[in-house]
């Protein structure tokens, strides 16, 4: 796969419908090896193709970063755990993971309320969706999750007076990761893994028609 090609809608996309949940790769892979790309072309593939393959590793790492920075404020680390679950809400897998384990975990204390729970039925037309799936978790709409992390998120980054602070740590934890998937050399098994996550995608093209 040429990653040079690949645009950053692209990527997005594809980091927005991908599982994150595999486990990170290990630190003795991750901490490898590391060269200087020798071209804007190399560096722009390069870039692409780690941040891809290790997404895992890099939000840990974002995490981690952020995290330190809010040790004694613990009003801004509960902020820190809502903003990383509206950004995580957007990855498909992971929003329709979270409503399956919260309605399984409702529906033994409540089946009635875990049925509402259900995301609605999509209608089927000559045996294709009429339109495109919409992500649902516990029932409601995927936006309105995000809306109300985001807000209440956003309240307490405000009330914490974290709000300088989180830009710095997060800035350093962008800066951190570019500079890692700029200078760590892609290895034989990220682009093994590529050429994997294409035939899937190929695989999953053909299967729905």
């Amino acid at each position: 796969m040429d990653w040079g090609n690949v645009t950053a809608e692209d990527l997005i996309e594809a980091l927005r419908e991908v599982d994150w949940s595999s486990p990170p790769r290990p630190l003795s892979e991750f901490f490898s090896r590391f060269t200087v790309p020798r071209s804007y072309a190399k560096w722009n593939s390069r870039l692409k193709c780690n941040l891809y393959y290790y997404r895992t590793n890099y939000f840990i790492l974002i995490v981690l970063i952020v995290g330190l920075g809010f040790l004694r404020r613990p009003v801004a680390v509960l902020a820190a755990i809502l903003t990383a679950l509206s950004i995580a809400f957007l990855n498909d897998s992971f929003a329709g993971t979270f409503s399956e384990k919260v309605t399984r975990t409702v529906r033994q204390f409540s089946p009635h309320l875990a049925a509402k729970m259900r995301p609605p039925l999509t209608p089927v037309i000559r045996g294709r969706p009429s339109s495109k799936r919409t992500i649902h978790i516990c029932g409601r709409p995927r936006w309105v999750f995000v809306f109300i992390f985001s807000s209440v998120s956003f309240i307490l980054w405000y009330v914490s007076c974290g709000l300088l602070t989180v830009l710095w740590a997060l800035a350093i934890a962008l800066l951190a990761t570019v500079l890692h998937a700029s200078f760590r050399t892609p290895n034989l098994k990220a682009r093994l893994n590529t050429f994997r996550e294409e035939f899937r995608a190929v695989w999953r093209n053909y299967s729905e028609l």
